[in-house]
């Protein structure tokens, strides 16, 4: 996975909010074993924390300049992009936006873009306060991706994905197309209460995976709006492969398995391992998001 090392990257569309502090203090969750659960409920599920139950109740977004490196000040290059975790993440989200919009716009549409909020440990959002437990999530009341890049780690570490930075990319692409379903009036299907291998949460995640993939099919080709080049140049089968791998190893019956020890199909609310990459396939195979239609 290659980015153009000349390209401008545009940070307006990242808010780092690393070092900030919540107002009031407030965590979400506690660590260990309550920790754990969240983060296995949370990850990738792409709803705010008070959907999923996880909230403090405080819902005012954070305040005050993170106290480390800002990406505005650190993420200028696509040769930044190429050499840091933070800066690649600006660089994902200007190729995925840059491609949404030009997909919108090619409908008859207007893409309403969506910020990604970088945060440690705590963050609040217009749903709810949340711990970097809760995992990557977008929140529909505010529009924004919300993401620790301390989660590839725990990605690699506790999830067994193989790592790299196409899974990366996987990760907040899937976020991204929550954005998509919230934009289109999908989103709201997963939020009935039910869980199960056919329920509506499952299509709706598996549905991200798929819109995914689409971006992953034109991302070497979707041009920059301000250079008409391709922000991203090179995505190799390899780097495919671990975006399959990542989108694997968060699959329910791989993590059932590894955290409870048994697979119980009726508490699914994402989609098993095999599902989760045939839809990422299916997105990037086609690159049509018509193809996407996980409700059928």
């Amino acid at each position: 996975m290659q980015f153009d090392d000349d390209a401008d990257l545009d940070t307006s569309e990242v808010r780092d909010v690393r070092g900030s502090r919540v107002p009031g203090g407030r965590a979400t969750i506690g660590g260990g074993v309550i920790g754990l659960i969240a983060l296995v409920l949370g990850v990738l599920f792409g709803v705010g924390p008070d959907q999923l139950g996880l909230s403090s109740g405080g819902d005012e977004p954070v305040a005050g300049a993170s106290s480390v490196a800002q990406v505005d000040q650190s993420c200028r290059k696509g040769s930044d992009a190429n050499a840091r975790d933070d800066c690649r993440i600006v660089a994902v989200v200007n190729s995925l936006q840059d491609y949404w919009r030009t997909e919108y716009a090619r409908r008859g549409g207007t893409y309403g873009p969506a910020k990604t909020v970088l945060f440690s440990r705590q963050v609040g959002t217009a749903c709810g306060s949340a711990t970097s437990a809760v995992g990557p999530f977008y929140c529909p009341g505010d529009r924004q991706v919300y993401l620790d890049l301390g989660f590839f780690d725990e990605l690699r570490t506790t999830f067994g994905s193989s790592g790299g930075p196409f899974a990366q990319a996987y990760v907040v692409a899937h976020e991204y197309g929550h954005h998509i379903q919230n934009l289109m009036g999908t989103l709201s299907r997963a939020q009935d209460g039910r869980t199960g291998a056919n329920s509506n949460a499952v299509r709706v995640e598996l549905q991200a995976d798929c819109y995914a993939g689409v971006w992953a099919r034109h991302a070497t080709s979707s041009p920059d709006d301000r250079t008409g080049r391709p922000l991203l140049t090179t995505l190799t089968d390899a780097d495919i492969r671990d975006g399959l791998d990542a989108a694997a190893a968060v699959g329910d019956d791989r993590i059932q398995e590894k955290f409870q020890g048994r697979v119980t199909p009726e508490s699914w609310t994402h989609g098993s391992a095999a599902q989760r990459q045939q839809w990422f396939h299916e997105g990037y195979r086609t690159g049509d998001m018509a193809r996407c239609n996980t409700f059928r």
